[in-house]
């Protein structure tokens, strides 16, 4: 009798799991570092918000506010990646807005803190804005 065995063996196995585990191990670094990237726009919008509302808050009142709550502002931003604060300079001609990085966002090493000033000046400046 002659049988004909049908089937995945071991070795065939093991090579599959060993590429998929390849595969795995290039694709999941590229897909954090993107979604690294992607998070980043929740805090320069909430900034830029904070800009527009500084301004705002300015034209009526001479002066710049730190509290958020004037701003009709959020702090953490809205998934909570970012923690928002504004530093009013002495007199409220300056301010900071600051978003600093929370929870799993603070694996983006390069991009921990972003900063915009009254002048529009960001930082930080390379790669992050």
């Amino acid at each position: 009798m002659n049988h004909k065995h049908r089937g995945v063996t071991l070795i065939e196995l093991m090579i599959t799991v060993a590429v998929v585990s390849i595969l795995a191990a290039v694709a999941y670094p590229s897909y954090r570092n993107h979604t690294l990237r992607a998070h980043r726009a929740e805090a320069k919008a909430a900034l830029l918000q904070i800009q527009v509302a500084e301004e705002k808050w300015f034209l009526q009142n001479n002066a710049y506010t730190s509290s958020l709550t004037n701003l009709n502002s959020v702090s953490p931003t809205v998934n909570g990646y970012y923690t928002i604060s504004v530093t009013v300079g002495n007199p409220a001609t300056t301010y900071t807005a600051t978003a600093t990085a929370t929870s799993i966002q603070n694996a983006d090493t390069s991009c921990l803190t972003f900063t915009i000033k009254e002048t529009g000046t960001r930082t930080p400046t390379t790669g992050c804005w």
